[in-house]
């Protein structure tokens, strides 16, 4: 959350010619309402399971960047399924950073809190361990969408020649 997943997934696909998927637009569909209300009426659980039905559609897309939440990693299924067809990044900022992003944003769920800096740093070190499972690492603090872009689509060329 908050490290520009979207922004620079769009700009990448926008520089490689690719289809740019959103992950939380499609839940959105198909749950029939925001992100927000999902987690307020119907729970993170459910939320986890309509992300799994969209995870498996379209981890198998070619040609495509793929944004996801930042929990879709949580599950080991998702992350075999996305690693299986393409390349897996993490993009890394501060609490901070995040904060200083998104601190004030009302539709984020995970940040509807009384202190949201807080629930930041709880999310980012409960998650350690599932963000080390992808392929590359980048960090994202004080760098542009293009910067990180920029970075990202050097990887890729290396590695899909």
């Amino acid at each position: 959350m908050g490290t520009g997943k979207t922004a620079v997934g769009k700009e990448i696909a926008r520089a490689l010619g690719m289809q740019f998927v959103n992950t939380d637009d499609i839940i959105e569909k198909k749950a029939g309402m925001p992100i927000n209300d999902i987690f307020a009426r119907k729970g993170e659980s459910y939320f986890r399971q309509v992300e799994r039905e969209v995870m498996m559609e379209v981890s198998s897309n070619d040609y495509s960047v793929i944004d996801t939440g930042g929990g879709a990693v949580i599950n080991e299924l998702n992350v075999r399924d996305l690693k299986m067809e393409g390349i897996l990044f993490c993009l890394n900022a501060t609490a901070d950073e995040i904060f200083k992003r998104v601190g004030n944003e009302t539709h984020r769920p995970l940040l509807n809190v009384s202190d949201p800096l807080e629930q930041i740093n709880y999310r980012l070190k409960k998650r350690v361990p599932y963000y080390k499972r992808a392929d590359y690492q980048v960090d994202t603090n004080g760098r542009s969408v293009k910067e990180i872009a920029d970075e990202i689509i050097s990887i890729y060329r290396k590695v899909v020649k």
